[in-house]
């Protein structure tokens, strides 16, 4: 797909009038990256909405499915689809604007503790709202067919995402250090890992940058950017509470405060934290070497007690 910026400027605006049948003005980038890119504007009546472009065709589709799915299983705001384009050019995404900032911005770290501490019980309740949702098998939302989620996870992420790391590692570019540790965490997760009661609905990707808050009172105000959705364990929804500083919210901590968690719920969650960011560089996304180095010391430090 074409995402240079000049085309992007001319052509999507030139869509979502057709589709919306109205002015669209103000055109912004506001974020994007090996996925695609973001664009804020303005409709005819004073509407802020989101053109999002993708890289891949079908990503457009797929996102639009999970955040019609998420939406309607949660309390919490989430973007409105309307509507998904897709041509020989281009697949584009229009939605609703969710006001606020993303966790992730620094000024987050200085709020109270009292506002800390709302913000994560509003967090962890709208998630808990997807997770009270059962599904009949686990997979993807759009074909899932696996009675086990061991085996869905194992056979759709571990080995695959091992398979290519394994690749990078034998042409020089990936450390046999981190393989040996996830391919021995692999080994743990086989033997210890309890099989789910059911699978429930999950965001897949609901780290800090995809919530958002009030940036004075840092009220909840939406959650974004689904990535992977899927009815899953519902504790492989929780490692992305510890990535980049989630923890400083005490995110993680809060979550299992309010429900019975697994026997080997931290260790399950380091694991699932680990491989997926060491396979961000297999995937296109975005590769921070400290949050790969952070999720890998948790890995390895949660593994010492199964010697």
């Amino acid at each position: 797909m074409n995402l240079n910026d000049k085309f992007l400027l001319r052509k999507l605006p030139k869509i979502a009038e057709e589709k919306l049948n109205t002015k669209i003005s103000d055109m912004k980038f506001i974020g994007g990256g090996s996925f695609g890119k973001v664009y804020k504007c303005t409709k005819a009546d004073g509407e802020t909405i989101i053109l999002k472009a993708y890289h891949v065709s079908g990503m457009e589709t797929t996102e639009a499915n999970q955040l019609q799915i998420l939406g309607k299983n949660t309390s919490v705001k989430m973007p409105q689809v309307y509507f998904t384009h897709n041509d020989d050019e281009i697949a584009v995404l229009c939605m609703s604007f969710i006001d606020g900032k993303n966790a992730l911005d620094p000024s987050f770290l200085l709020k109270s503790k009292t506002q800390k501490e709302e913000f994560a019980k509003d967090v962890v309740d709208g998630m808990l709202q997807w997770h009270s949702v059962k599904g009949e098998k686990f997979g993807y939302l759009e074909n899932a067919t696996y009675d086990s989620w061991k085996e869905f996870y194992i056979e759709n992420k571990v080995e695959r995402d091992l398979f290519g790391l394994k690749k990078l590692m034998d042409k020089g570019k990936y450390s046999k250090k981190n393989y040996d540790l996830l391919y021995r965490g692999l080994e743990i997760f086989k033997e210890v890992a309890n099989e789910p009661e059911s699978p429930v609905l999950i965001h897949g990707d609901l780290n800090i940058m995809n919530i958002m808050a009030d940036p004075k009172t840092m009220k909840l105000t939406g959650f974004i950017d689904p990535c992977g959705s899927m009815w899953a364990d519902r504790e492989y929804d929780l490692f992305q509470f510890l990535n980049m500083w989630g923890n400083a919210f005490k995110l993680y901590d809060t979550y299992k405060s309010k429900c019975e968690m697994s026997e080997h719920c931290d260790f399950k969650v380091a694991f699932y934290g680990a491989l997926h960011e060491n396979s961000m560089r297999l995937k296109g996304g975005l590769i921070v070497p400290i949050w790969e180095i952070q999720n890998n010391m948790r890995l390895q430090k949660v593994m010492a007690k199964y010697k």
